[in-house]
């Protein structure tokens, strides 16, 4: 089973720049264009939140139509510039999005990998919250197939990732989240958006990745006092691979024309 995962668009009005700065649109139609280009295809598109800036309805509607031709299963989550219930309007034809609260599902009807997904968004914030609701609703989920690989998505990561100006606004509760995790040997990885950066380590007995943006990258500055800033670096996607007796295989595919193909290895 390959799932193709993007994160972090931030789409704008037709003609606006995200931040004023770059053209958000386009660097996600040419992460589209390059997923469409993909060989084989992938069964299934994850999008791990932030699909839109500010959460308007004029932002849903570039968001619906720039997505309406993907052609593959798609499951996406609010990020903290969502809007929880544009982003339900806007997607009002996912019938596995629930009608009210958070929004999350599980799906595993598209391979033999079944997704799960956590809306930790706490609306008009920008940090997440893995409360005792969604515990709740978490372990009973998980529990439900303990023996079918499955991957866990969500927005903010529950983790320290050592740049302090984005920390401030990861996932609350990644102490009870990990608990969770660790009792279900069968999440085969934690996937996150909200840092415009790939990074990896060991979460609750498994793997934890976050995907790239296919706009600006958080500027990867350790020092404490370090100022906030991004950078348009190459945007990228991930792309995952399960197969029998290996499991899942992670990919950073950067997202453009590269010179190449050469003959040698």
């Amino acid at each position: 089973m390959l799932i193709a995962h993007l994160s972090d668009p931030h789409l704008r009005p037709r003609g606006q720049l995200y931040q004023g700065v770059v053209d958000s649109n386009a660097m996600f139609a040419a992460g589209l264009a390059h997923l469409a280009a993909l060989d084989p295809r992938p069964d299934l598109v994850l999008i791990t939140g932030d699909v839109v800036e500010e959460g308007t309805a004029e932002e849903y509607a570039v968001a619906a139509e720039m997505l309406a031709g993907i052609g593959l299963p798609l499951l996406v989550i609010p990020g903290n510039h969502d809007e929880r219930e544009a982003f339900r309007a806007c997607f009002a034809a996912h019938a596995h999005l629930p009608a009210t609260g958070p929004l999350h599902f599980v799906v595993g009807d598209h391979g033999p990998v079944r997704i799960v997904a956590l809306d930790v968004t706490v609306p008009g914030e920008h940090h997440g919250d893995f409360d005792n609701a969604a515990a709740i609703w978490l372990e009973a989920t998980l529990a439900a197939e303990p023996e079918r690989p499955t991957l866990l998505m969500m927005h903010q990561p529950p983790f320290a990732s050592g740049i302090h100006y984005i920390d401030e606004y990861n996932c609350r509760g990644g102490e009870r989240l990990a608990a969770v995790v660790a009792r279900h040997a069968n999440v085969e990885r934690v996937l996150c958006g909200h840092i415009h950066r790939f990074m990896q380590l060991r979460f609750g007995g498994t793997m934890l990745l976050t995907a790239p943006s296919t706009t600006t990258a958080i500027a990867l500055r350790l020092a404490p006092e370090a100022e906030p800033a991004s950078y348009v670096e190459p945007p990228a996607m991930l792309l995952h691979q399960w197969r029998p007796g290996t499991g899942l295989v992670t990919h950073f595919v950067p997202i453009g024309c590269f010179p190449g193909p050469f003959d040698f290895f």
